[in-house]
């Protein structure tokens, strides 16, 4: 009596358990991505309301509370001057057609070519020039929502350096910038709806405008994990890149270089 070679099943056993393994590595990883866009969402409201809260009371307030509050906010905002439309016009068109988006969109691209997603778009030139186009027009479709709603909700979206020190602060200014904005003329933060809807807006767009069909409202939510994470990185090299008066950086985000109207404007 011949007994079967028992290795080809074995070797279909590792193989089931190798796709078992890697397909729970990927749900952990976009579990740990969900799960990292939450907290940043949960951290900026909570960072952000009550100083929105108290800037709305100030006037309000008895005259020594007043004098308080008005010291307090000459502490943080002293040094705030509103952006003209033009300035504010200029980032936009900045970031929409600048360098950085054009390289952040071949980068992600790269990334898309090599796990091959989405894979209908398959490989080669072709195929890196379909994810470019796409990572690209998510980007132009998150900024343009942006600005527009924040013109609307008359907000701050720019990205101004923090003015602490230490490394872990720095993190902290960076991170929650990202769902943050100034608003009014002493500029205090508030949390910044514009700035929650606009990546989720872009990665909308795709999924329902030029993706494949079989992808729908859950891979748009975690494509819009993805870019808001991609904003915080985003925010990390503006607070910590160099940002000298000759740098490309110079020209977006930094509040102390560009054209802007003092505290007493209403533009």
């Amino acid at each position: 009596m011949h007994m079967r070679n028992p290795m080809p099943m074995r070797d279909h056993q590792l193989d089931v358990a190798a796709g078992r393994g890697i397909g729970l590595i990927k749900r952990l990883f976009n579990t740990k991505i969900h799960v990292a866009a939450l907290i940043l969402l949960v951290s900026a409201f909570v960072t952000c309301v009550p100083q929105s809260a108290g800037s709305q009371a100030l006037p309000y307030s008895e005259d020594s509370s007043s004098t308080l509050a008005s010291a307090a906010s000459v502490q943080y905002y002293s040094d705030y001057m509103r952006p003209t439309e033009k300035a504010k016009f200029g980032n936009y068109v900045f970031d929409v057609v600048g360098p950085y988006p054009i390289v952040a969109a071949g980068f992600a691209a790269g990334v898309n070519q090599l796990s091959n997603t989405p894979p209908e778009w398959h490989q080669g030139a072709e195929g890196y020039g379909k994810r470019f186009g796409s990572d690209f027009g998510i980007a132009t479709v998150s900024t343009t929502t942006r600005y527009a709603l924040s013109e609307a909700f008359k907000e701050d979206t720019l990205y101004y350096s923090c003015e602490c020190r230490g490394v872990f602060p720095r993190l902290r200014h960076a991170a929650l910038t990202t769902l943050s904005a100034r608003r009014g003329n002493d500029g205090h933060r508030v949390f910044s709806v514009p700035a929650l809807i606009a990546p989720y807006a872009g990665s909308m767009t795709a999924v329902y405008g030029w993706y494949p069909n079989r992808y729908g409202a859950e891979d748009a939510f975690r494509m819009g994990n993805y870019s808001l994470l991609g904003y915080v990185g985003g925010n990390i090299a503006l607070e910590f890149l160099y940002s000298g008066p000759h740098s490309l950086l110079s020209r977006m985000h930094l509040a102390k270089l560009r054209g802007s109207r003092s505290p007493g404007s209403t533009n």
